[in-house]
């Protein structure tokens, strides 16, 4: 490794909020940056890498699907790779059958056995919502009645965010539940946003080319706390770990959810038929299963194995890896009291999901970090 005392400017992590704050550091500042990463590969959870069995391109920390309504966001990444025209879709099984999600007409014709109108079915889920009202929704579990009622929050929601949370859905906030789109149409699309595709030579060729940067020095396999000593004085910090690690967790401990992953390679073509399916039933252990052939059909992949991954969450130990926060109003009075120190920090950058106690999804990560160069960043370098 380089002689860290050689440079002012020290990202933490290489997820997209670090990858794109070094970019921007290198790019636009001209000026050399160090990358720490303490896994043994770049890019974060975004991370992908063809599968050594099969050739099929897998995300091994679940599937990743990049969508933005964001022009600048959009810009920025098309500088490092083109993206095919892939949209998502998910679906849900429940009792036995598969539904559309998010839902949509399909999915509440298809539940109640009806063939409404989208007239129709406003005024259907108003009358499932008027059974159990709910005019200020203080958490998630009432907010997600208030939208579709009683019967749709237990069949696709309850079961699936206990596995998900496994925390009360009465503790969880409610603005975990908006990101849930409901439609009174057919559109069956996961996301709304303008853009959406994935990555045509996938994630991993994207963190390889803002990587080649020669100004950008990226380190893997190294924990920022076990060479933070040796920083300069003058060091500006991006830091995307999560931030009660940061300060040694004097405040208390933030929660986190975990996830674990269990590969197969069934000899079959095609699983499952699409990309994700979500199991909203309690009782069983995982929350979707992934198989990651069918987020590129345009390539040729092999037709006699196929790779599927189930994805089980839980909360995060110490030692395991943080994924997301969890948010409950004991969380949120500890994270406040950590924003305030870092407020103190005046050459720190705290970003990222874990650097900021928020989820984020690819999109917001990257459009977090560019605003936050502009903001945080130029500040410290070029006096106002």
């Amino acid at each position: 490794m380089n002689n860290l005392s050689e440079f002012r400017f020290i990202v933490v992590g290489s997820g997209f909020f670090g990858a794109a704050m070094a970019e921007r550091i290198a790019t636009i500042l001209r000026e050399p940056v160090l990358v720490l990463e303490r896994r043994h590969h770049l890019g974060g959870n975004s991370y992908s890498v063809p599968d050594p069995e099969t050739g099929i391109e897998i995300h091994p920390y679940g599937s990743h699907l990049f969508h933005t309504s964001s022009d600048a966001v959009w810009q920025w990444i098309g500088r490092f790779s083109r993206f095919t025209h892939y949209r998502h879709r998910v679906f849900t099984r429940y009792r036995g059958r598969t539904y559309t999600m998010p839902i949509n007409l399909m999915t509440l014709n298809t539940l109640f056995g009806l063939d409404l109108t989208p007239e129709q079915a406003r005024g259907f889920l108003a009358g499932e919502a008027a059974r159990e009202p709910y005019p200020d929704p203080a958490n998630l579990e009432e907010k997600a009645i208030s939208l579709v009622g009683r019967r749709l929050y237990e069949a696709f929601i309850k079961g699936y965010t206990a596995k998900q949370w496994e925390t009360d859905p009465r503790e969880l906030p409610a603005d975990v539940i908006t990101r849930l789109p409901v439609r009174l149409n057919y559109n069956d699309f996961y996301f709304n946003d303008i853009y959406e595709g994935l990555p045509v030579d996938g994630y991993h060729a994207i963190f390889d080319r803002i990587f080649a940067n020669s100004l950008i020095h990226a380190v893997t396999n190294c924990d920022f706390f076990d060479v933070r000593a040796l920083l300069r004085p003058d060091a500006i910090v991006i830091y995307t770990g999560p931030i009660d690690r940061y300060f040694d967790y004097c405040c208390g401990r933030l929660s986190w959810r975990t996830l674990d992953f269990q590969i197969e390679r069934p000899p079959v073509a095609d699983w499952q038929g699409t990309a994700v399916v979500n199991y909203a039933e309690q009782d069983v252990p995982f929350t979707r299963i992934h198989e990651f052939r069918h987020l590129h059909p345009e390539r040729r992949y092999r037709c006699d194995r196929t790779v599927i991954m189930r994805e089980y969450s839980r909360f995060a130990t110490a030692t395991d890896e943080p994924y997301y926060p969890v948010n409950t109003p004991a969380d949120r009075r500890i994270y406040d009291q950590y924003a305030a120190l870092a407020a103190q920090e005046t050459q720190v950058v705290f970003g990222g999901r874990l650097g900021t106690y928020r989820y984020l999804d690819m999109h917001q990560a990257i459009g977090a970090a560019l605003k936050a160069f502009e903001r945080e960043v130029m500040p410290l370098v070029v006096p106002a």
